[in-house]
């Protein structure tokens, strides 16, 4: 096997792994949390879903490619193409829209003044509305996605197609290719857009109170805020900077018809990137999730401990 096919190979496959394991470890730990008295607060709530959306995402797109890499070959027909390729778009979609719904979400939560006292005692009652909404809009924009999506077929790429690997998806002609490109970007551009506004309120309103740090130490509840905060605003940082990193890539995939293979690869590792990352800076920085792994472990060693003892006594 060629060097850079190895490369690439195992780079796709160390993303997509740790990636699905990432994910798989916030949900469990949410998972766990839930089967507890306390309830989830709105932003772990939010966590949760993203974790899920990135699981989605890396599982429809990192792991054909993946397997396309290695030289796999006629993984998906017609039919299986379309709905990979709607399930990724919807993920992805997703996956930026609930990155800004958390940023925002805290941002309102951070918010001083009592005129926002009551939106804030309704946050809880406003996440799963608007989750509804958040997978309605987007599987309503991403509808065009499958009636584009074929396998790939012997012989040359036509024109105007992002050759996926494992699929293509064919536009009939540079208005459509265009078209579709810029609404894309037009979408995402907007949800980052207002996460980055938010975000700003919130480094705002954190230097405010790093300004009272003897009323933050004495307030418990204002220190998790505090902390949550930073996750988000860390969250956001990472995100735009692989976004930022995609869409100079899509860019210049929107400026030529045949786009070369290892620019489409290299536009999918850095947009999965914040998918496989991002449960690992949740995990590290989250105390309920860090506490509830903890725990397991122990669980683990205490048991295993047990058992070991029983057979000695034996």
């Amino acid at each position: 096997m060629d060097l850079c096919i190895t490369i690439k190979g195992v780079s796709f496959l160390l993303q997509t792994g740790l990636g699905i394991l990432g994910n798989l470890m916030v949900l469990l730990a949410y998972a766990h949390i839930v089967s507890e008295p306390p309830q989830l607060q709105p932003v772990d709530l939010i966590l949760c879903h993203l974790a899920f959306a990135n699981l989605m995402l890396l599982l429809t797109r990192c792991v054909p490619q993946t397997m396309t890499v290695f030289g796999l070959q006629n993984l998906l027909n017609d039919p299986g193409c379309k709905v990979v390729i709607y399930a990724y778009r919807i993920a992805r979609a997703l996956s930026v829209c609930i990155t800004c719904m958390l940023s925002v979400f805290q941002a309102a939560t951070l918010a001083p003044g009592p005129r926002l006292a009551r939106l804030k005692a309704e946050l809880r009652n406003l996440v799963v509305p608007t989750f509804a909404a958040l997978w309605f809009i987007n599987m309503a924009v991403c509808i065009a996605a499958p009636f584009f999506s074929v396998a790939p077929r012997n012989g040359t790429v036509p024109p105007f197609t992002l050759n996926l690997g494992f699929c293509h998806v064919n536009f009939h002609d540079n208005l459509s290719y265009v078209i579709n490109g810029v609404a894309v970007s037009f979408r995402d551009f907007a949800f980052v857009g207002l996460m980055l506004v938010s975000s700003g309120y919130i480094l705002v309103v954190l230097h405010r109170h790093s300004r009272q740090v003897q009323g933050i130490r004495r307030n418990a509840g204002s220190s998790m805020e505090t902390r949550a905060a930073k996750t988000v605003i860390t969250l956001v940082v990472l995100y735009t900077v692989f976004f930022g990193i995609d869409n100079v890539i899509w860019i210049y995939m929107l400026t030529v018809a045949q786009v070369p293979p290892v620019v489409a690869d290299m536009r999918v590792f850095f947009s999965s990137c914040y998918a496989s990352l991002s449960p690992f800076l949740i995990i590290s920085s989250n105390k309920k999730v860090k506490s509830r792994m903890m725990c397991t472990s122990s669980e683990q060693e205490q048991t295993t401990a047990s058992t070991k003892d029983s057979s000695d006594k034996g």
